[in-house]
């Protein structure tokens, strides 16, 4: 684990999701930030990059009580998942009101169900502790797996909220979302 705050968020049957420490750096760019993982994501990101992203979730949890956590797998307490709720982060979309979701797995725990068993509980949270009013996941149209958990979870797809970033090769464009709002997912419940 390693990190400085390691009190539990949110737990579930397998898994724990816990803020990020200060000591979790390098975990996170040795399991997480991987080829494989980082494929949908534009790669795997210099250090800098992912060390401004566990400061902004930090930021986070502190102003809002939310942000994005790590994933720890509670039979052998080793981080799997990297998740979160924040409110849209990417400069171009057009709602940057809206709450997100997002997630990334370990490459060695793929197709086990750990990410929709984190995002159920993710979305959850979001809905019923931070009163989102609509939860949207943003991912790039060639991700197939991502958007059909997103349609697993509930989320249906808003193509006006499509948008391209020109900072990005072809291939990562146009950014997607799904949505699911408050009324939807209470017909889950």
């Amino acid at each position: 684990m390693g990190g400085v705050v390691t009190e539990p968020v949110l737990t579930t049957d397998r898994l724990i999701l816990r803020q990020i420490g200060e000591g979790d750096l390098e975990p996170h760019m040795t399991l997480l930030n991987t080829p494989a993982v980082m494929q949908y994501l534009g790669g795997v990101q210099p250090r800098a990059v992912i060390a401004a992203k566990h400061e902004a979730s930090r930021a986070s949890f502190a102003a809002h009580g939310f942000g994005f956590m790590l994933i720890e797998e509670r039979e052998s307490g080793e981080i799997v998942g990297h998740c979160g709720l924040r409110h849209v982060a990417h400069p171009l979309a057009p709602n940057p009101q809206d709450f997100e979701i997002g997630w990334v797995v370990r490459e060695d725990r793929w197709r086990r169900g750990y990410a929709y068993e984190a995002m159920r509980a993710v979305r959850d949270w979001g809905f019923a502790v931070h009163s989102a009013p609509r939860i949207v996941a943003l991912t790039i149209e060639a991700n197939l797996g991502s958007w059909r958990l997103m349609e697993k979870l509930g989320m249906a797809r808003d193509v006006t909220l499509d948008f391209n970033d020109p900072s990005m090769p072809d291939v990562y464009n146009p950014t997607i979302q799904y949505v699911i709002d408050r009324r939807q997912w209470e017909k889950l419940q």
